[in-house]
């Protein structure tokens, strides 16, 4: 097992196969609230769901184009934060996240992708991790405005969110070393 510990509470680990059944749990109890921001949730139908999504994250994470970790606090499974892809000839990649509803407010997320930008600049050595995020979802726009991402831009009508487009804004944080 692959794991990374933040703090006392919070640690991210490298998502396996045996992780199904909790991460369909999670996003089954969070259904409603994920689905708002989220066009994978109707997607997630049972555990095989979940287990083909983790097989999927294992192959991505052999092939050397990032990961998919699940953040677990106080020892429950809260999230999954990763990588979306890593453009090795830009040393470039692109950050993603969610956390269940039961978890948001206690700074999680904040320090899941801080731990992941220090590991992309520090130990892959990339230049460039952008976050995007839709334009009204203002929890999640909180957080690389709080980790010192620069706003980009807008792209507009983007991501197709079960029966209408929803803008993102881009940010960008470059690695000065």
């Amino acid at each position: 097992m692959f794991k990374y510990k933040l703090n006392h509470e919070l640690e991210l680990r490298l998502l396996e196969i045996r992780h199904a059944e909790e991460l369909f749990h999670l996003t089954n109890q969070s259904r409603t609230y994920l689905r708002e921001w989220l066009p994978w949730v109707d997607f997630t139908k049972d555990v095989d769901d979940s287990k083909a999504f983790i097989e999927s994250t294992l192959k991505q994470f052999g092939n050397n184009d990032g990961f998919q970790a699940g953040i677990w606090y106080k020892g429950n499974l809260a999230g999954v934060i990763g990588l979306h892809h890593i453009n090795w000839a830009n040393r470039s990649t692109s950050i993603g996240y969610w956390l269940g509803e039961g978890f948001q407010g206690n700074g999680i997320m904040t320090n899941a992708c801080q731990a992941v930008i220090d590991y992309c600049f520090n130990e892959l050595n990339l230049k460039r991790i952008e976050i995007r995020v839709a334009t009204e979802n203002h929890k999640s726009l909180a957080i690389p405005e709080r980790l010192g991402f620069e706003k980009e831009g807008c792209l507009r009508s983007v991501e197709w969110l079960y029966d209408h487009f929803v803008d993102h804004v881009v940010f960008g944080l470059i690695n000065n070393n």
